[in-house]
């Protein structure tokens, strides 16, 4: 999904070759994709690619929005429709990405719950404080990551999940931050002018 959005974005706000990105995510991601689950014996390798693609989503995300607040304030823009759905496919990659940043660093990554870890949670959910409001078998899934990422890149705060450890404190800051400025800088300036 994050490929598309990227590819959609207008020429002016891709890094390199509109290709380079989608072939770097592209090619790791098909043998990533020939697993059906994440397990604890996985190799080391595994993990280290995943966070490698999810970085390497994160940057080009935050540089299609530092070249979108760039051109927003160095040129007169004319395409307040453009500037929309581009300011709207950066958020939603946004959301997507840091749902994904969640998920592989809670508790050492989806490996690491599957087994049932006994490591300190990097989120705290309502069903760990609450366990009567869960089944008894109740844990995080990638739903609710992924939740927890678009109530906080709309809030600017988390709403849900409690960040515990400075790793996830860390992501919420970065998430809120890509979020504020897509929506008051470039947002708001779209607004403006379209006709």
């Amino acid at each position: 999904m994050c490929i598309v959005l990227y590819v959609v974005l207008p020429s002016r706000l891709v890094i390199g070759p509109r290709w380079l990105v989608p072939v770097l995510i592209v090619l790791p991601l098909i043998p990533l994709s020939l697993r059906r689950h994440r397990h604890p014996n996985e190799s080391p390798l595994v993990r280290q690619v995943t966070i490698v693609l999810i970085a390497l989503i994160s940057v080009a995300n935050v540089m299609s929005m530092a070249l979108l607040v760039h051109h927003l304030l160095t040129s007169a823009v004319t395409q307040g429709r453009e500037l929309v759905y581009s300011a709207v496919s950066i958020w939603i990659t946004n959301v997507v990405i840091f749902g994904l940043w969640f998920w592989e660093i809670d508790r050492g990554g989806p490996h690491r719950r599957a087994g049932h870890t006994t490591a300190w949670p990097d989120l705290q959910f309502p069903q760990m404080e609450n366990p009567q409001l869960a089944p008894p078998d109740w844990y995080p899934h990638f739903t609710d990551y992924l939740y927890t990422s678009l109530a906080n890149g709309t809030s600017f705060a988390p709403a849900d999940a409690m960040p515990l450890s400075a790793r996830a404190k860390a992501l919420f800051a970065a998430e809120s931050v890509v979020s504020l400025v897509t929506f008051a800088v470039v947002a708001a300036r779209a607004v403006n002018i379209l006709r």
